[in-house]
């Protein structure tokens, strides 16, 4: 994506106040994610050891930043991407029960970005994850989770609006749900994005079902690592998949904006499927692997939801520099001041 101006850009927060909404934003929205799903915090890495499995490949080609460790005798560690597979390892360590779970902070580097409004080297995300029974792993329980995460944000924006009665909602009250294979028999001609940006647009926030198996064209809609997520179970819509984004019409930038990634995590008959399916079976000898395959880990659902994404559309920002410190090209700097876009 390159950089988008808008046109006659007009900034609603003076900085100062902006950094009064932003604790506002992430004080409110962690308080009703939590209440909704039974959540707790938990203290989180920024790092772990490399080898070990328990790091987010995303879309499985970028680099973790990572570093030797002295007193480890130079063994490498490695900046989390996130922590998809961490959060389900301490659902057993701390024998959490069905219907409750854990958020953390998750703050991440991800170098490999191309810098632009909504990607940054910096990912700051509330990662959460559930435990569930084994029943529980159905697409009715997916999308009743999505809602209450949706009602979540929903209510955040109303209280942003009630503090600053400028900045008027834009949310529609309900979530529209949409597969990837539906998406694609509707747009056959466009572009997976393209497809997405289509459905946000009409509906205003959507959540796609189905992101890493691939469509009836012989293509993935778009990629993710198999060894979270469950993207290859049938479900109850007669297509693949128990995970998916949610994705809102972003009206400042004229485009669709994800706030969140999730899904029910792999059972260990999906990880096998999903690990011949990409290539990689040789991770299941892996700590993490291994533990659930063997078992050893509870059925989960979890995901991230993008922090300084939710400031940066709750106050209605054109770019996510606007709400976090990190960094960027010079030239991008210039062109968004010259917009009346301040970067932190």
């Amino acid at each position: 994506m390159s950089l988008i101006i808008p046109a006659k850009y007009k900034c609603k927060l003076l900085p100062e106040t902006t950094e009064v909404a932003i604790k506002m934003i992430k004080q409110d929205f962690q308080s009703r994610l939590a209440d909704a799903l039974g959540l707790r915090r938990v203290t989180a890495p920024l790092f772990v050891l490399s080898g070990t499995g328990l790091n987010d490949d995303l879309n499985g080609v970028e680099r973790a930043v990572s570093f030797p460790v002295k007193a480890l005798g130079d063994r490498r560690a490695e900046v989390v991407h996130s922590l998809a597979k961490w959060k389900r390892v301490k659902l057993e360590a701390y024998d959490i029960a069905p219907g409750y779970g854990l958020y953390t902070d998750m703050n991440a580097i991800r170098a490999d970005e191309d810098l632009d409004n909504l990607h940054s080297l910096y990912v700051d995300q509330w990662d959460w994850e559930q435990t569930i029974r084994e029943q529980d792993r159905t697409l009715d329980y997916l999308k009743a989770t999505v809602r209450k995460i949706y009602d979540a944000i929903r209510h955040t924006e109303h209280m942003i609006f009630r503090r600053f009665p400028h900045i008027t909602p834009r949310l529609p009250q309900d979530i529209t749900f949409i597969h990837t294979e539906e998406l694609l028999r509707l747009y056959p001609g466009l572009t997976a994005p393209e497809r997405e940006a289509e459905a946000a647009r009409t509906h205003g926030a959507v959540f796609i079902i189905g992101i890493g198996a691939r469509l009836s064209n012989g293509e993935p809609h778009d990629g993710r690592a198999p060894d979270y997520d469950d993207w290859i179970t049938p479900n109850t819509d007669g297509y693949r998949g128990l995970n998916g984004d949610i994705l809102v019409w972003d009206s400042v930038l004229g485009r669709s904006v994800e706030l969140s990634s999730m899904g029910i995590r792999v059972s260990a008959g999906s990880l096998r499927e999903q690990l011949r399916e990409r290539g990689c079976e040789e991770r299941a000898a892996l700590g993490f692997h291994s533990r659930l395959l063997a078992g050893e880990l509870p059925h989960s659902i979890g995901g991230g939801i993008g922090q300084s994404r939710l400031c940066m559309f709750l106050l209605q920002k054109a770019h996510i520099g606007e709400v976090q410190a990190s960094i960027w090209p010079p030239e991008q700097i210039a062109v968004c001041a010259a917009a009346g876009i301040n970067l932190i």
